[in-house]
């Protein structure tokens, strides 16, 4: 009798501490669930960037506003970039989901291998925020980007603006797009087509280039150049990279300035061109709005809280693949032309210092009223 009164003790001792361990968690205000409240330890966040070529901006202005905003949350974050190998993207991901990962937030090389890396970690739990590009047909928990249309549309503006102004208000417009793969590249020439058209251009050639590549770019545009003899009002280019490429062909041929020439992105090298008039205008996309509304939907997921996340997501993008809505993020883009090349440099984007690196653009700088 005695043992087994001994026995009944232990048992309910240890159901005592049980309980006051329990208690003690929900002292903290944690709890587990992954629909609402946040755990006390925030999992890690994978980040995986697309390449370096595409645009700079990826390493000078994602990464580190990333790892600042997971380093001020105290959240651990690994963050790595594809370098446009997409052997490597799918290499990336794998780790990161063996790792052990609570959170991916991916920029895709293409809808496929995107939407390959978006199946693994469904299956295993972990959600998949699609950053700056939607990846059709992947299935992605949310999305966050700028409006593509918008971004489109505000580069065909710009354009359209230099082409009056120097009062050329008919003629054929080139238009150079992004990758044929990327599904933002079809919504900036949905927006910058429509602009062109509606406003009494035609379109006299209609390439995209492979990957974004630039060098491609100014083959391509030299090969557009000769069998238009030269003949276009403009260049609806979109983004500073393939803008930058076609300038190149223009100056050879002794007609930079003399055609607008549209970007995107807001470079330091695009934004030089806009201050020499060689470039007509570029869209200013503040990153840091962009990488704080992505870092802020990882860092809820990471701790378990998705009403958070699902309250940030209140936008909708239509995957049309699928079908299906993708609770977003959507952000308003700003047309950047001489006037106010200053903001870019107010808003912290990049530097006097990088833009105005010579004797004749310090001038330009100056009369751009950049201080």
């Amino acid at each position: 009798m005695r043992k087994q009164f001994l026995a009944v003790l232990a048992v309910g001792v240890a159901g005592v501490l049980t309980l006051s361990a329990c208690g003690g968690d929900d002292n903290s205000g944690s709890s587990g669930s992954s629909s609402g409240g946040a755990s006390a330890t925030p999992g890690k966040i994978g980040v995986i960037l697309p390449d370096t070529a595409s645009s700079a901006r990826w390493e000078t202005a994602d990464r580190p506003l990333l790892e600042a905003a997971f380093k001020s949350a105290g959240v651990e974050s690994d963050i790595q970039n594809a370098q446009g190998d997409k052997a490597k993207f799918q290499t990336i991901a794998d780790g990161m989901i063996s790792s052990g990962v609570k959170v991916l937030l991916i920029t895709n090389l293409d809808n496929e291998t995107g939407a390959a890396v978006i199946k693994k970690a469904s299956a295993v739990g972990i959600p998949v925020i699609d950053y700056d590009r939607l990846t059709l047909g992947g299935g992605a928990k949310y999305y966050v980007s700028f409006d593509n249309v918008a971004v489109g549309t505000t580069i065909g503006e710009g354009l359209v603006s230099c082409l009056k102004a120097t009062n050329k208000t008919s003629g054929g417009v080139v238009e150079l797009n992004g990758s044929p793969d990327d599904n933002n590249a079809t919504l900036f020439k949905q927006g910058y087509d429509k602009v062109v058209k509606d406003s009494g251009y035609n379109v006299v050639a209609d390439q995209a280039v492979p990957g974004w590549d630039n060098t491609t770019a100014g083959t391509m545009f030299e090969q557009i150049f000769t069998a238009q003899k030269g003949k276009f009002v403009a260049v609806a280019a979109a983004n500073d990279g393939l803008g930058g490429a076609v300038v190149s062909v223009l100056q050879r041929n002794g007609l930079a300035g003399k055609v607008p020439v549209s970007g995107q992105d807001a470079t330091d090298e695009g934004l030089q061109r806009i201050l020499l008039g060689t470039q007509c205008n570029t869209v200013y996309k503040a990153v840091k709005k962009e990488a704080d509304a992505a870092s802020q939907l990882a860092i809820a997921l990471a701790k378990g809280d998705t009403s958070t996340a699902d309250s940030q997501a209140s936008d909708v993008s239509k995957d049309t693949e699928t079908g299906k809505d993708v609770p977003s993020v959507l952000l308003e883009p700003q047309g950047i032309t001489k006037a106010n090349v200053k903001d870019v440099i107010a808003d912290g984007y990049t530097t006097k210092e990088k833009v105005c690196t010579t004797p004749q653009l310090q001038q330009a700088c100056t009369a751009a009223g950049i201080s």
